[in-house]
């Protein structure tokens, strides 16, 4: 039975829902949530597949299957599925650990039962769950922190080309002077608290995937092999990109305000991975699914996530390209530009060097380089992976978004708003198309950031399906 306020398709619907609270908490990086909840779902499927007749798991195969007249239990399922959840949960969570411990008790789990008796039911989870952690335990993230101090610390030696850009918006009358030494590569900023940005995870393009050769694969693509048009293009296409972004800047509705707002994803939130653990609960939640169609799905849209956060992440830092603050900022210095004027001011004359973007938050911008769009990356893996998954692209999900739900400005919306997305695909454009309302990437980061998550959708569901029926990758 699920605990009050989570979904109630399935108890695998139910424990996704648990591992967005702990990731709200955590406050790990894009990347970092992507690997915690397709690990979780690892587990979780791994710990389903001895129910069925043919699938096997990632680590042990078909080592744990059930007798056969013993596969159809319900109950047994769901307390595998639980245990192993639980266990993957405190290892990627450890600060959530009573809390999680809260959730056994309630469905009548022993948290403390450590069996490792595969004829048990428990047995079953623990054993999966451990196995997958220990297949991770090297896999270059750093979740221990013994590769370099901290968990999930660079272990690389990534240095950004740009010193801090000191904090500056157009309601601040006197800005230190701009100190861009390289306008084509990204510049960490230094919020309004005087905290200065960390490329998260530089060090993911090292990670080992799930269904992917490498984080290079996609290099030599036809689309991605000369690398952002900015970097490899005259000035003209570095203009024409500020341009762009200022076009968008001046045309910021309420509309599209709330779609920044709503697709933002930033700190204390799920983050776009766990966004789409939403949606998805959500579609488990019309469809009525049962425990084996939610381990698969969820398994392989959130494998499909975390692969995708593993080829944007070595985008950014293979070319470590700029974001619209500092180009807008360089290209229009010493001039009055057309813009959103800042906090609560409308469409006005600005200063070009205190152009800000619309975005969430203490920082004006995202602690990683632009190339590709990781919103982008996430958002149309996941949607492709639901798509292979429930074998449609309708989605029919409506949020009601409250009234001053923004964290930008008052106001936005100013009355409850309903937010409704028909098909995966439109919310894959809006979660893509809201990086730009906000000035936060550039057209082609969400072009190409969409492009690999669709191809890694697709690799991620042929490596899944392939254990689904039984076949070892």
């Amino acid at each position: 039975m699920a605990l009050p306020g989570f979904a109630s398709a399935s108890t695998v619907s139910d424990w996704n829902a648990r591992a967005l609270a702990e990731v709200r908490l955590s406050k790990l990086g894009p990347p970092v949530v992507a690997r915690a909840l397709a690990i979780t779902h690892t587990c979780i499927y791994d710990a389903w597949a001895p129910y069925d007749n043919k699938a096997i798991g990632t680590v042990l195969g078909g080592a744990l299957r059930r007798p056969s007249n013993l596969r159809s239990d319900l109950a047994a399922q769901a307390e595998s599925v639980s245990y192993a959840a639980y266990r993957c949960l405190v290892n990627l969570f450890p600060a959530g650990e009573p809390r999680l411990r809260a959730a056994m008790t309630g469905l009548g789990y022993n948290p403390d039962n450590t069996t490792t008796d595969i004829g048990t039911a428990a047995g079953i989870g623990n054993v999966a769950a451990r196995a997958v952690i220990d297949a991770r335990r090297n896999d270059g993230s750093n979740q221990y922190g013994d590769l370099s101090a901290g968990a999930y610390s660079d272990y690389t030696g990534y240095v950004p080309r740009n010193d801090p850009m000191a904090f500056c918006t157009p309601q601040v009358l006197s800005c230190a002077a701009l100190n861009i030494q390289a306008p084509l590569f990204w510049q960490p900023l230094i919020n309004n608290a005087g905290v200065t940005q960390k490329f998260i995870a530089p060090h993911w393009e090292r990670v080992k995937p799930f269904a992917l050769t490498s984080a290079a694969q996609f290099d030599t693509h036809p689309a991605v092999v000369s690398g952002p048009m900015l970097q490899n293009s005259n000035m003209s296409t570095y203009l024409a990109n500020v341009e762009e972004l200022l076009k968008y800047s001046r045309e910021l509705t309420p509309e599209r305000k709330l779609i920044v707002e709503y697709w933002a994803d930033g700190p204390a939130s799920e983050l776009p991975p766990g966004h789409w653990g939403i949606l998805a609960q959500h579609l488990s939640q019309r469809n009525n699914n049962s425990i084996e169609k939610d381990a698969k799905m969820f398994f392989a849209m959130h494998n499909a996530s975390f692969d995708a956060g593993i080829v944007v992440w070595h985008l950014k830092r293979k070319y470590d390209s700029v974001r619209p603050i500092t180009a807008v900022r360089y290209l229009k210095q010493g001039q009055a530009v057309t813009a959103w004027g800042g906090k609560g001011r409308p469409i006005e004359l600005i200063q070009g060097e205190k152009w800000t973007p619309y975005n969430p938050g203490s920082n004006l911008t995202p602690a990683f380089p632009a190339f590709v769009s990781g919103h982008s990356g996430f958002s149309s893996a996941s949607a492709r992976a639901l798509q292979w998954m429930t074998g449609s692209d309708t989605l029919q999900f409506e949020t009601t978004i409250p009234a001053n739900f923004g964290r930008v400005e008052p106001g936005v919306p100013p009355v409850p708003t309903l937010l409704q997305y028909k098909t995966l695909s439109s919310a894959v454009y809006d979660a893509g198309m809201s990086r730009l309302y906000g000035g936060i990437h550039f057209t082609e980061d969400n072009t190409l950031g969409q492009l690999l998550g669709n191809l890694v959708g697709d690799l991620a569901n042929a490596r899944a399906q392939s254990y689904f029926q039984g076949i070892a990758p």
